[in-house]
């Protein structure tokens, strides 16, 4: 990345970086001073975006007290096949039209990606995305970003990456001319001392009155990633027991944490001063989601939806046969790929979505009311709504007649501690990694099918309930995998090295389930 002198007119680059799903893609933003009356034209944005972009650099040049270039100015970016859409390349074009006028030395943008929105005012604005636009520039062979101060702790995420916050374009400019800008934090500096991003607290299974079933179901979801679906009335209180199974969840590795900060980071989550997100995230989307909140999309620029907002962690949907039908099937894909693909226009946007789900199910329309006018036809009709879409995707079947929650605990600690419950789904987590080191999988609940009944298939002895219920129509042989998945879990939490018939036993009452 070079840069051709410009004393007056002439050509100059500087780099700035879009983003399609949570992939980053560099920008190269050429600026070109010519002889001409003063104008700005910018080549590679909207029409609608190229007018307001043009003013609104124009404005926060002279009000941070810089020169305005007396001549004409045209600037493109490139690539011209990539989506441009949002503010982010503000701070990269005024940074090409000011090194193209000699208001900057040429040289001074090599090697630095440039990435906020400007103010009128001149000063820098945040944006969403900065984490993995940077880790793009990164591996483009950039070493420095300049952000918004409030995207500081962010960009200090991006490895190898030296993050410069400005809060105006005059510091921008100063730091570009050699002088120290106040305040300014080296990135592995900034990296160490950042904060968590806040998530909701959650409450821990050992602050709720649940029966021994409902109990062991949430562990073996929390700790073989199975997803779980939940029965009983809407006063049973299952939104709390299923946020106790995100509070059973081990907190996320350095690369997981990563991969959930790029997806928040795109939503525009990620608040000022926050960066990591360390705990496993817990999504419980309103019964009137749509379709595109649960998976993404929307106008502009491509957001994620609740279901990649829930990546590493639980989706809830309380009351889900409330759900539109559409919105149900959606999810079909995240289950099965762990991502979201949304095709629009051209342009393919992926999220990584890989999360447990857990489903309230109530009995019947009215939600199990002490005096039910529902018939049986009617709440037969109303489970299927659930089952029907998303039926073979549960591998738990629970039934929760009560949870309550203890009083002196309020339901604010995140995770388990008294019975031991967190570290217990831990120690049963480490114990599939270590069985399943050398493959691509971590969790029982990843492991194909195939790969299930060559590598991982219990005694037969052990089996024979499973084939039983195959052989008498009980269960589909897709679901007989999903019972060995599970009774591999119970092992785990079991300390035994296979499934015996106590397992294999449990995980197909788990998958039969009481209201099946």
């Amino acid at each position: 990345m070079t840069s051709s002198p410009a004393p007056g007119t002439g050509t100059a680059r500087a780099w700035s970086a879009t983003v399609v799903g949570v992939d980053g893609h560099i920008v190269e933003v050429v600026a070109e001073s010519s002889a001409g009356p003063p104008h700005l034209r910018i080549l590679g944005l909207p029409e609608a975006v190229t007018r307001e972009t043009r003013d609104r650099v124009r404005a926060a040049v002279i009000n941070a007290g810089l020169p305005w270039p007396a001549h004409s100015v045209t600037v493109s970016l490139l690539p011209a096949s990539l989506p441009r859409p949002g503010t982010s390349f503000d701070l990269a074009i005024a940074v090409a039209v000011l090194a193209a006028a000699g208001v900057v030395p040429a040289d001074a943008p090599d090697r630095c990606v440039f990435l906020a929105e400007l103010g009128l005012d001149g000063t820098l604005r945040p944006v969403p995305g900065v984490l993995p636009a940077l880790l793009a520039a990164a591996r483009s062979g950039c070493t420095r970003a300049v952000v918004s101060s409030h995207n500081g702790a962010e960009a200090g995420l991006a490895p190898d990456m030296a993050a410069v916050p400005c809060g105006s374009l005059r510091e921008v400019h100063a730091w570009l001319r050699g002088d120290p800008v106040p305040g300014q934090p080296n990135g592995p500096a900034a990296e160490a001392a950042l904060p968590a991003a806040p998530v909701p607290p959650v409450t821990g299974l050992d602050s709720l009155a649940v029966g021994p079933e409902a109990r062991l179901a949430a562990e073996v979801s929390a700790a073989g990633g199975h997803h779980l679906c939940l029965a009983g009335p809407r006063s049973a209180g299952i939104r709390a027991l299923a946020a106790a199974v995100a509070g059973l969840l081990p907190p996320l590795s350095t690369p997981e944490a990563l991969e959930v900060a790029a997806v928040w980071s795109v939503a525009g989550l990620l608040g000022p001063g926050h960066a990591l997100v360390t705990r496993p995230p817990f999504r419980a989307p309103h019964h009137t989601a749509t379709a595109v909140a649960l998976a993404g999309g929307g106008p502009g620029i491509t957001r994620p939806g609740e279901a990649a907002l829930a990546h590493r962690g639980v989706l809830f949907l309380d009351q889900a046969p409330e759900f539109a039908r559409d919105a149900l099937t959606v999810l079909r894909q995240p289950l099965s790929q762990g991502a979201v693909t949304i095709t629009r226009a051209g342009q393919t946007a992926r999220f990584p979505a890989k999360f447990i789900l857990v489903a309230g199910l109530p009995p019947c329309p009215c939600g199990g009311r002490d005096r039910c006018p529902c018939t049986p036809v009617q709440g037969r009709r109303y489970r299927a709504r659930l089952t029907g879409d998303l039926g073979s995707h549960f591998s738990i079947w629970a039934d929760v007649a009560r949870v309550v929650t203890d009083a002196t605990d309020g339901g604010r600690h995140g995770g388990s501690s008294g019975d031991g419950s967190a570290a217990r789904v831990a120690e049963a987590r480490d114990r599939a990694r270590h069985r399943l080191r050398g493959t691509p999988w971590q969790l029982n609940s990843d492991i194909p099918g195939a790969e299930l009944r060559r590598s991982f298939r219990p005694d037969a002895g052990a089996l024979a309930p499973v084939s039983r219920a195959v052989d008498l129509g009980e269960i589909s042989v897709r679901a007989a995998g999903q019972v060995v998945r599970v009774a591999w879990t119970l092992a785990d939490l079991a300390g035994a090295a296979r499934p015996g018939v106590l397992e294999c036993g449990q995980a197909l009452a788990f998958q039969l389930g009481v209201t099946r």
